[in-house]
């Protein structure tokens, strides 16, 4: 007796972290530089980063009530071909709200995102081909 071979199935890793450009004046960097050679953070992004979770622990408060009142998931959110359709035969369109990160699928074509996306809303990042981004231009906040 044969058993069916099991499925592949192939798994797309997101990536953890978007890299940002920042300009700094020369005299805070020098103290960066300084606080990394006393020890006190083992390099400049460690300061950075750190840096920028004290800020937004600071107004975490508002934070939550803002997700809360514009309605934004929050962390990832991922759209396949398979969703997209199951909204298109549903008859409705999505309007996506995300804080973090909205992938569109390579499987999704321009054409079924624009039938099944009225607006997109992202805070953090969109990660989509470059021709459904273009046809998602004019519904891009």
């Amino acid at each position: 007796m044969q058993t069916a071979p099991t499925p592949v199935v192939q798994r797309t890793k997101l990536p953890d972290a978007e890299k940002i450009t920042i300009n700094l004046g020369y005299v805070d960097l020098g103290q960066i530089d300084l606080l990394v050679a006393e020890g006190f953070y083992s390099n400049r992004t460690d300061f950075i980063r750190t840096a920028i979770r004290n800020q937004l622990s600071v107004h975490g408060d508002a934070l939550k009530q803002v997700v809360a009142r514009k309605m934004l998931v929050l962390g990832l959110q991922q759209f396949s071909a398979g969703d997209l359709e199951a909204v298109r035969r549903a008859g409705e369109r999505l309007e996506i709200r995300v804080l973090g990160l909205a992938t569109i699928s390579a499987d999704v074509t321009p054409e079924l995102a624009l039938e099944t996306i009225a607006s997109v809303t992202v805070l953090g990042a969109l990660h989509a081909s470059a021709a459904v981004k273009a046809a998602l231009a004019d519904r891009l906040r």
